[in-house]
């Protein structure tokens, strides 16, 4: 091949490649929120189902802090959900790439798990990711609370995640309300373990917690097209059902 003709062939590589880049508008988001957790008044950034259950975790194996659930919930809702929910206070997002370093401190069962909610609008009516050790009608998901039980939004998989013992994994949920997509990546940034396509909710509040379980949060990072003012209510989201619409 000539030099000449090598060197076309680069440059029309090079033009596909800045095509892709294009097609993904989600890649060139601002990060609109950072949260590495190393002090404790960092916790007073979130709103919680029971903060009797949740504490400050200090520096360990290499993260600067981490929002700890450590305990038992006793918050219970209306409709079959979670128990154990912190909830970033003050931002509502519609699209958005959430990524945060994540580690399970409960023993391995089925139903093991950590969770990442999004699209909260109050206590009925919010989405949430489930992610858990074996997967099957009610575990390992991604959920939808809309006045009524949750309900999986995507087939039960062929399996879990390993949580392991003491392992910090690197987790990213990514929102595009447009495409009504969501997807969840664990350790492995380029394959998701969790996809879905819904509609119903496109807006919320987004936050951390189990089902039941415990666990730890650390080096929080929010990406989305623009960070939006909170709602009515957002600063207290389980002390009353919120029915205000999107501004």
């Amino acid at each position: 091949m000539s030099r000449h003709l090598w060197a076309l062939v680069l440059s029309l590589a090079a033009c596909s490649s800045t095509e892709e880049v294009v097609e993904r508008p989600e890649d060139a988001w601002p990060l609109v929120y950072s949260q590495d957790f190393a002090a404790g008044e960092s916790l007073e950034e979130f709103s919680f189902s029971d903060h009797r259950a949740w504490r400050w975790s200090p520096p360990t194996q290499g993260v600067p802090g981490a929002l700890e659930l450590a305990g038992e919930s006793f918050y219970r809702p209306k409709h079959r959900s979670p128990y154990c929910i912190a909830l970033l206070h003050g931002r509502v997002y519609q699209s958005f790439i959430l990524e945060a370093d994540l580690m399970q401190t409960g023993e391995e069962y089925g139903h093991r798990d950590l969770c990442l909610f999004f699209g909260f609008q109050n206590p009925e009516k919010f989405h949430y990711v489930h992610m858990a050790s074996t997967p099957d009608d009610h575990a390992h998901n991604i959920f939808i609370v809309d006045e009524a039980p949750r309900i999986k939004t995507a087939p039960v998989g062929a399996r879990g995640v390993d949580w392991g013992t003491g392992v910090w994994h690197k987790v990213r949920l990514k929102r595009v309300v447009e495409a009504g997509t969501t997807e969840v990546y664990f350790d492995d940034m380029q394959t998701p373990v969790l996809s879905a396509k819904n509609e119903t909710i496109n807006w919320g509040l987004i936050g951390f917690g189990s089902f039941d379980d415990t666990g730890r949060f650390a080096n929080v990072k929010v990406w989305a097209p623009e960070d939006v003012e909170p709602f009515p209510g957002a600063r207290e989201p389980f002390k009353r059902p919120d029915t205000t619409q999107f501004p």
